[in-house]
């Protein structure tokens, strides 16, 4: 049996810790439960991650660092500013029909973890994609549609899990499309 490197076991470490974060709660989930189902000594994992705010921290900005690139990838698919607005929201639609959605990892850290830094970041890069995606189509107002359009994008993530992606969440994209109208972004 070959062993792992030290980036392997990191990142096997981040995947289990990604698992149980989500499924379970950062709170909920101790380092103990991390190693045990990573099979890995505790001493293994702090050799990763010098502390659980560390695991934490890297367990946000992989999950960000995950959506970012679905959002870009959808994003350069699309021939007009208008529709890399709509890729990006669709793009998000299918996140949220996804077997075992559970909601946002960002949402769910900062309800345990107020002001989390890499939370607070991946919020900001999407309020800043949107507002750069907006200019680009000239929209009137480019600055206020997104902060429209941010709400409406966190709203739809914080309600599917409760209430399922055909409920409310399913207005996502009529309601994206009537905003682009109102202001213009063709």
């Amino acid at each position: 049996m070959s062993r792992r490197t030290g980036a392997e076991t990191r990142e096997h470490v981040l995947s289990v810790a990604h698992e149980l974060f989500y499924r379970d709660g950062i709170h909920a989930t101790g380092i103990d439960t991390v190693a045990a189902a990573a099979g890995v000594a505790p001493t293994t994992l702090y050799r990763q991650f010098t502390s659980k705010d560390e695991l934490v921290g890297a367990y946000v900005e992989r999950a960000d660092q995950a959506t970012r690139a679905d959002l870009e990838a959808a994003i350069a698919s699309a021939p007009t500013p208008r529709a890399a607005v709509l890729a990006l929201f669709d793009a998000q639609i299918l996140a949220m029909r996804q077997r075992g959605y559970r909601g946002c990892v960002c949402q769910m850290t900062l309800a345990e973890y107020p002001g989390h830094r890499a939370a607070v970041t991946a919020k900001a890069w999407m309020r800043d994609r949107l507002r750069a995606l907006l200019r680009s189509a000239a929209a009137t107002d480019a600055d206020v549609l997104a902060d429209r359009l941010l709400l409406l994008h966190e709203g739809a993530i914080a309600a599917t899990p409760s209430l399922g992606a055909d409920g409310p969440a399913a207005q996502l994209r009529p309601l994206v499309e009537l905003l682009l109208d109102a202001h213009n972004v063709t």
